[in-house]
């Protein structure tokens, strides 16, 4: 007699590829709600300017539609051909870029930042986050286990103090440079297991940051741009006829607009009382307008991509793929914690751009590049799902 055949149930794990369209989907949100802004801050001063009230939204919106091509295309690309290939040459012409900026970049409101290649120009310091991103973690993964020792770690910390000590010296731009020391730190702390560096480094800025507002707050006046505006910080209505206008007018855009706003376009404060507004300011103008709960749900929207750039940090398939998506997560909260806290005049005012909402085609250019590089990295993540 035959036995008969029980089922046996075995279990199959099938491997999915994964693609983190999320991030996509708050890319291309926070690109959107960007350009609706900026044509609301620029478009009095554009007509002003150019007599085109969409000049700026023009621009920008070129850009931007051709880098969430370009993100969507460059994502396809394995980023462990990137680094391979591209990440220490970067980080070399990023860094000559940033050196060359001061003798042949161009000065553009009192800062020489730029550098003109015919019809094209671009920001050096754009390009060496982009860089730093990239060249850190492939020197991390290189090292290897000697990661844990003290030489490699001043070896990767002078690797990002070097571009560094290059973007305040050689461009002037502060806020950048604290940005990339910012990046390095924040990688170092990821793979190195003593913790007593990071402690001390934050005593050592803490000590320094109060004998600097001690210093300030006790001299009547300084020749020092820098220490200017920590004067301004501190008393914007006193120093307003050196820096405490824009501060000031910002300020009040955010008031007037209580919970709800003035509604969108109808910002008093963008016709050039608040210089610049679709700038570094343009923070004030969407408080202005959309209020408290516009405010709120930006945050909202930049909390939604960095959750995305954590979740890929923790699931990427390799140490070099999470320390990319770290270094990016790193950026990204560093540069709007910064931007809000200067326009809400938490710290000295230093330029520093919100991303994807200022204006700024090297800006976009660079930050959609590291968008392609966070989904490359999303793009080789496998889970496996257990099935009866």
């Amino acid at each position: 007699m035959a036995k008969k055949k029980r089922g046996i149930k075995k279990n199959v794990r099938q491997v999915f590829q994964y693609y983190d369209y999320n991030l996509l989907v708050s890319v291309i949100l926070l690109t959107c709600f960007g350009l609706i802004m900026l044509y609301s801050s620029s478009a009095y001063s554009a007509q002003i300017k150019f007599r085109d009230d969409m000049y700026y939204f023009t621009k920008q919106a070129a850009i931007s539609a051709f880098c969430l091509v370009a993100v969507i295309v460059g994502s396809q690309i394995d980023y462990h051909i990137l680094t391979r290939n591209f990440a220490g040459w970067l980080y070399l012409i990023a860094n000559i870029l940033l050196f060359l900026t001061k003798f042949i970049g161009t000065e553009l409101n009192g800062a020489k930042r730029w550098i003109y290649f015919g019809p094209v120009s671009f920001q050096p310091a754009e390009m060496a986050k982009v860089a730093i991103i990239l060249f850190l973690p492939t020197l991390i993964v290189k090292m290897g286990k000697n990661m844990r020792t003290w030489p490699a770690f001043f070896t990767v910390l002078i690797a990002g103090g070097v571009t560094s000590f290059l973007t305040y010296v050689f461009t002037d731009n502060l806020s950048t440079a604290i940005i990339i020391a910012g990046i390095t730190v924040g990688l170092l702390f990821i793979v190195f297991p003593d913790s007593r560096p990071f402690v001390a480094g934050v005593i050592l800025v803490a000590v320094v940051a109060i004998a600097v507002v001690w210093y300030v707050k006790g001299s009547v006046t300084s020749d020092s741009f820098r220490l200017r505006r920590v004067q301004v910080w501190l008393n914007p209505e006193a120093n307003s006829s050196v820096g405490g206008y824009q501060v000031m007018q910002g300020l009040y855009a955010i008031g007037s607009g209580g919970f709800f706003g003035k509604g969108l376009g109808n910002s008093l404060q963008k016709l050039d009382y608040v210089p610049e507004a679709q700038n570094d300011m343009i923070f004030t103008i969407i408080c202005e307008e959309l209020g408290l709960f516009g405010a709120i749900m930006l945050t909202i929207l930049f909390a939604f991509m960095l959750y995305r750039l954590f979740f890929i940090a923790q699931n990427a398939p390799d140490l070099l793929g999470s320390l990319i998506a770290s270094g990016i997560f790193i950026h990204i909260a560093l540069q709007v914690v910064l931007n809000i806290a200067v326009v809400t005049n938490v710290i000295p005012t230093t330029g520093i751009t919100l991303p994807f909402i200022s204006y700024g085609g090297t800006s976009i250019v660079f930050l959609m590049a590291e968008m392609a590089l966070a989904l490359s990295v999303s793009k080789r993540i496998r889970f496996k799902d257990q099935e009866a």
